[in-house]
């Protein structure tokens, strides 16, 4: 079976961007809740990162434990022969991250519910929980460059997106005896971070792009805020567009700037993120100054809204250097 990669990044629509917004409140929430209770994220030893987990197990295993620490979750079977070269390669990864990640090993034999929870349709096949998040990683076997790069990925979105900064590993201490880790205080942005993504919840548009902005005021690098911002401008952007019209404009004016722009708004939204790039590219080829420029920041908008580590936003900044020069 070939590996069928899966992109981290995901379709940017309307529904995915608040399922994100929610799940980092809830890993938030976790975390804060964790921390009055003299919990949270603790010491493990290298052997708690690799752990087997059951149906029984896994609200408590994956779900609860992927708000601070994104999991990583194996499918196999004692009968599949490219498992049996998968998982120990996983394993031994997985400890090389040093509590970046945590490894959660199921049997779908005797899980049958979870593969089918999961839409498992062959093994071995590799997930992860971020947040609460289900996210397709790939499947079939892989070759180890190509899982660390995966890897790679899902640790900077957990991080960047989520605020998950993984566990603290200790080579000396004792495996299942997790001790407690000191309570990370609350960021000087918090609050308005929160109140952005409530805005969001309420579907308070300019109260979140408010939000988001009162923030990089202060902290003009704040990657979460910058994120925010580009995603509930470009939700603000759209909202009450007659998709229709819009693409109806599009095609019959070609040249007009406005026009290409709102539907790329509308092809990102909708998930389009090559078309929505190539439209703009293609527009910054046959246009110059002002025009130009408007379509050049639009897609520099864009790019911030899907995230800077996605092949396809590195793909469209060298197109969009060659129209340029």
């Amino acid at each position: 079976m070939q590996p069928r990669n899966m992109s981290m990044s995901g379709v940017v629509d309307l529904a995915a961007v608040k399922a994100a917004q929610e799940a980092k409140a809830k890993a938030e929430q976790a975390r804060a809740e964790a921390a009055r209770q003299g919990g949270g994220p603790g010491v493990v030893s290298p052997a708690d990162l690799v752990i087997d987990v059951d149906e029984a197990g896994f609200e408590r295993d994956v779900l609860q434990r992927s708000a601070e620490v994104p999991v990583v979750i194996d499918f196999w079977a004692e009968w599949c022969e490219p498992c049996k070269q998968l998982s120990p390669l996983l394993e031994r990864l997985t400890v090389e991250y040093n509590g970046r990640l945590l490894l959660a090993k199921i049997d779908v034999d005797a899980n049958q519910m979870l593969m089918q929870q999961f839409g498992v349709q062959g093994i071995p096949a590799v997930f992860a929980v971020v947040a609460g998040q289900a996210l397709p990683l790939f499947q079939g076997a892989a070759g180890e460059a190509q899982i660390r790069q995966t890897l790679d990925q899902l640790v900077a979105v957990a991080e960047q997106r989520f605020g998950l900064t993984g566990l603290t590993v200790d080579p000396d201490a004792e495996p299942g005896g997790a001790q407690t880790a000191p309570a990370v205080p609350e960021g000087p942005y918090d609050a308005l971070l929160e109140s952005a993504v409530q805005a969001l919840d309420a579907g308070d548009l300019a109260g979140a792009v408010q939000a988001y902005k009162n923030v990089l005021a202060d902290d003009p690098a704040n990657s979460e805020a910058k994120l925010g911002l580009a995603q509930a401008e470009l939700l603000q952007r759209v909202q009450g567009l007659d998709p229709q019209q819009v693409r109806k404009d599009a095609a019959d004016r070609p040249t007009d700037v406005q026009a290409q722009i709102a539907a790329a708004d509308l092809d990102l939204v909708g998930g389009h993120v090559e078309d929505a790039f190539g439209r703009l590219i293609e527009t910054v080829a046959r246009t110059a100054g002002d025009d130009r420029d408007a379509v050049r920041l639009r897609l520099l908008e864009l790019f911030e809204v899907v995230g800077a580590d996605d092949p396809r936003v590195a793909a469209a900044r060298r197109a969009l250097a060659r129209a340029l020069f």
